[in-house]
């Protein structure tokens, strides 16, 4: 395949989408003749600084190829990472490139507004040389999870809120709450409930060491940035009493000196996979109504990256796919979600029945499942999206193992997936292991993760 005049060796061509560009493939054969140094550092919350060392064909950025591999970059560093800041280090046509195109009328506006929300701070593209770049800071040291002392986690899900008590690593309590967040506008809603829960769950334990809150969303130092449990709540609202809302009920209910942390959903299941057994640095990736994702380095500990994979860009064409919210194409939510089995549908020769996406998705599964092999056509094809978008992550994650869930993932259409991701990787020489949840991280639950995330002070 020829791509922006590089030629890509692609072993595996999505079956229902001859034309897909694997992104990583792209970078890999960009880089395999790239000799010019350069760098991207990326800064988010609390300081934190992660850079990735690379090099560049042409300094200039001469040949579109060039071009579209700092455009790509970049991208998928801001949303695997997040940040307010990108440093580039070592091309000005590629600094030059970036400023335009993450200014408020840019290529990239979107991008520039989401992260200078999300972080609070103007979004900015500095330049210096490539010896004088930034080096890595932060990025979770020391944050271990583990279970000992008196503990609550809670899950905060779209209609319940899970709580568990764990003491000494014994989980002692667990219950489920109902509730309808997503469809309140006032956060007094959101905050009682979170703080009954808090208070009912302490109830059943000698004292409360610490409280974890595993919840979709952006968390930056435990302040919410974007949640779609907030759905219905006005931007200016949300602004003015959502943001620290988690915080302020946790610390009315046990007292602002317990320890507390937040982290995304994505980052606690991988974590709850970690503290099952699972050995070595996690990454996880949760394929649903869209894309989630989460990391855990190797000793357990939660980076504070943003992780969001569904709009990490896997296809190199920018112009297909396109996500109506960013308004950019080639993202994982569109490949890897229940929109990404609708989107293929009619090109497997079947037309999805429903009124909303998950009653779309069930009935295309629910083909597959019947032996319908238009059905299973959809899942070899995003078996092959996911091998390809695993071989690109492996770039930009120090990981051995990965772990994909979620009801796009289930069953036999599941298996499916898996097992042709796992062919593509062949491709790549890659050692990636690919697995589903075990029983052992199910019964765990992600609320028992959550009750690990937070570090107890001792003495």
């Amino acid at each position: 395949m020829d791509y922006k005049g590089l030629s890509l060796a692609v072993g595996h061509v999505p079956e229902l989408d001859k034309g897909f560009v694997p992104l990583g493939l792209f970078f890999r054969t960009y880089q395999a003749e790239a000799k010019h140094p350069f760098a991207v550092a990326v800064e988010g919350g609390g300081g934190q600084v992660t850079v990735y060392e690379t090099a560049l064909r042409d300094p200039m950025l001469g040949s579109e190829a060039d071009r579209v591999y700092v455009d790509r970059l970049v991208k998928c560093l801001l949303w695997m990472w997040g940040g307010w800041k990108v440093t580039v280090c070592g091309s000005d046509a590629a600094w030059e490139q970036l400023r335009r195109a993450y200014a408020p009328d840019g290529s990239r506006a979107f991008d520039e507004d989401f992260m200078g929300r999300v972080y609070e701070h103007p979004f900015q593209v500095e330049r210096c040389s490539f010896e004088d770049r930034p080096h890595n800071v932060g990025g979770g040291e020391g944050m271990a999870g583990n279970l000992e002392g008196c503990r609550i986690g809670i899950d905060l899900g779209g209609s319940n809120i899970k709580v568990s008590a764990v003491q000494d690593g014994v989980t002692v309590f667990n219950e489920s709450f109902p509730w309808q967040p997503k469809v309140e506008t006032d956060p007094q809603y959101h905050y009682e409930h979170v703080r009954k829960a808090v208070e009912a769950t302490a109830a059943k334990l000698p004292r409360v060491d610490g409280v974890g809150i595993s919840s979709a969303g952006v968390f930056i130092e435990n302040r919410c940035m974007v949640a779609s449990l907030f759905l219905a709540v006005s931007r200016e609202e949300f602004d003015r009493s959502c943001k620290d809302l988690y915080i302020r009920a946790v610390a009315d209910a046990v007292g602002k000196d317990v320890p507390l942390t937040i982290a995304n959903d994505g980052d606690v299941t991988a974590l709850a996979g970690s503290l099952a057994g699972i050995g070595g640095a996690l990454l996880g990736t949760s394929l649903g109504t869209a894309q989630a994702g989460g990391y855990v380095t190797e000793t357990g500990a939660v980076t504070g990256w943003l992780n969001e994979f569904a709009f990490v860009p896997i296809d190199a064409r920018s112009d297909v796919a396109i996500d109506p919210w960013s308004g950019d194409g080639g993202c994982g939510v569109n490949y890897l979600s229940q929109d990404g089995s609708i989107r293929l549908a009619p090109l497997a020769g079947l037309e999805p029945v429903g009124d909303d996406p998950s009653q779309q998705f069930r009935y295309l599964r629910a083909k597959m499942e019947a032996g319908d092999d238009r059905g299973a056509a959809i899942y070899r094809t995003m078996g092959d999206y996911l091998g390809h978008a695993l071989a690109m992550y492996e770039m930009f994650y120090n990981t051995k193992r990965v772990l994909v869930m979620g009801g796009v993932a289930g069953g036999p259409g599941g298996d499916l997936m898996l097992e042709r991701a796992r062919e593509v990787l062949k491709d790549y020489s890659s050692t990636l292991q690919v697995d589903a949840p075990d029983e052992k991280v199910r019964q765990l639950g992600q609320s028992v993760a959550a009750a690990a995330l937070p570090q107890i002070k001792h003495g």
